[in-house]
Formats: structure tokens, sequence, C-alpha cells
């Protein structure tokens, strides 16, 4: 295989683990090169799925500007922050986790700081989680920060109500792996 120089977004996702819309993700957000074929095929290329594995055997530390990604998460149950909080920090990634039980308090963390990446519930009290993140992309200073949304409703019903098109929707229970692709994805295209 070493005189194949492009993979596929399949065989990318093979070869890194990760899901096949992770990857998709990956080359959406930038994280990963790609080019279109005639066909409209992404096509990445192996030298840059294998800097990608080797950051990660090397540690993500060696693509880290200095500062850890920070991660705000908004889910108001203390039961699936613990489960957020325990897992992520279980991966050993330079990630700084902040956790909001609601949308207001997520606003206002925002305010202070804005995150690198939100992963936000969509049915909290108070301010749900589709008014939160439609205040927030009403922000043009917000627009580069990443929101993925992980909620147990129904997806016709998410699409009924609406969210912007940037926003990557996940069914629970909560897809870690794909979490975790998203947060090396993040890691793997900061600044060296």
């Amino acid at each position: 295989m070493a005189d194949i120089e492009y993979l596929s977004t399949r065989q990318a996702a093979v070869r890194l683990g990760l899901s096949l819309g992770t990857v998709q993700n990956m080359v959406e957000n930038g994280a990963l090169p790609a080019w279109k074929t005639a066909g409209g095929h992404r096509r990445i290329p192996v030298s840059a799925v294998e800097a990608l594995l080797s950051q990660r055997k090397g540690g993500v530390s060696a693509h880290d500007s200095g500062a850890p990604l920070d991660l705000l998460i908004a889910e108001d149950d203390p039961t699936l922050q613990l489960l957020y909080q325990m897992t992520i920090e279980d991966w050993n990634l330079p990630v700084k986790i902040r956790i909001a039980g609601n949308g207001f308090d997520s606003l206002l963390q925002v305010g202070q700081r804005a995150p690198d990446l939100l992963i936000a519930d969509l049915m909290m009290p108070g301010m749900d989680g589709f008014e939160m993140i439609k205040t927030l992309r009403a922000k043009p200073e917000l627009s580069r920060m990443s929101i993925l949304v992980v909620s147990a409703m129904d997806r016709d019903e998410i699409d009924k109500r609406g969210l912007p098109a940037d926003v990557t929707v996940f069914g629970k229970p909560i897809p870690f792996h794909e979490i975790k692709g998203f947060l090396l994805g993040h890691l793997s295209s900061r600044p060296r």
C-alpha cells in the first residue's frame, strides 16, 4: 500500500479507527486535507492520515499550541455531566472541560470565554439548546466556535424546530467515539 498516495474517506476512516461521519467532518472542518474528484468523491492524502496517526501515537501534545482545547458541555443531567467529565478526562488529551447545566449558564460561560467546541443537549430547563444555539450563532464573533448536539430528541422533531446548518447532531446514548474524533480533529488542526 506504500505506493498509494490518496485514500477514500472510507479507507481513511478504517486506517484512523474512526467512523466515516467523523472523517467527513474532519475533512469539512479542515483537520484533514482532501480534494474532490470529478465524480464528487473526496480523496485524502495518505501522508495526512499517517501524520495524524503518528501524532496520536506520540501524544497529542505534539501539536498542542500550549493551551488546552476549551470544551464547554451544556447538559442538565448530573449523571451525564459526570459521564462526560470522566470519559473525556480518561482520554488524556489536552482538553479543559467546563460544564453548564442549562442554556443561560452556557451563554454566561461563552460570554466570559468562548470555547473552541460546545457540546449541547437540546432539552434543558430555562433556555433550551435550540434557543441557546440560535443566540450564539447570531453573534458573528462566535462563528468559528464548533457546535455538536447530543440529544435523545427525535430527529424529525429536531429538523422541524431547526438548527443552523453547521451544527452536527448526534443521538443519545452519547457517541463518545465520534466526540473523541472531533476533539482529535480540532487538536490536529491547531497551529503548531
